[in-house]
């Protein structure tokens, strides 16, 4: 069976590396490099970050993507052959949205994949709150879920919503493991 792949993607400082890394059961690859502006952190990622989760015996690849623009090119690399898509905003972040919705309105008119949208950052005190990024987003609330990209069990149910927005899909033929079998946290 070839592995099935998951791609993660948001504007910069979103979580997108962080939420590979909780999910992922193997070390995650990283490609990040000193920004070279001022993005709010010291690295950003270039290329992608990967990481790995088996499912049912199926390997799920997981690629989270660069999030700015001048590394979209590399949306379209990663997004091809996907079976869904994850689009972080940070909850804490609302000079992004916009940008936000730009990624994924990018990806979606590209590439006709399943998407859930994770709000980041859903520990703080001083954050939008999922209901209010689908009212922005003007998606159905189902679609949007908070939560803390450090927790494993936040990041899984993130999956089991986007498995659930899934089935009964088929990925290339293959069946999809089911939302009630994942990894326990």
């Amino acid at each position: 069976m070839s592995p099935l792949k998951l791609v993660v993607s948001g504007p910069v400082g979103a979580g997108k590396t962080t939420f590979v890394q909780t999910l992922s059961q193997t070390l995650v690859i990283a490609t990040e490099a000193e920004a070279s502006e001022d993005i709010g952190k010291p690295l950003t990622t270039v290329a992608f970050d990967f990481g790995t989760l088996t499912l049912e015996g199926q390997e799920l690849h997981i690629y989270g993507t660069p999030g700015q623009d001048r590394f979209n090119f590399m949306w379209d690399v990663l997004c091809e052959g996907a079976l869904g898509l994850v689009m972080l905003v940070a909850g804490d972040r609302p000079q992004d949205f916009a940008h936000a919705r730009n990624i994924l309105d990018y990806i979606a008119t590209r590439f006709p994949i399943p998407f859930v949208v994770g709000v980041t950052r859903q520990d703080l005190d001083q954050v939008w709150r999922p209901a209010n990024i689908a009212a922005y987003f003007g998606l159905p609330s189902h679609l949007v879920t908070g939560l803390d990209a450090t927790d494993q069990a936040a990041a899984i149910q993130v999956l089991v919503r986007l498995l659930e927005h899934l089935q009964p899909r088929t990925a290339h033929g293959q069946a999809l493991p089911s939302a009630g079998t994942l990894p326990q946290a």
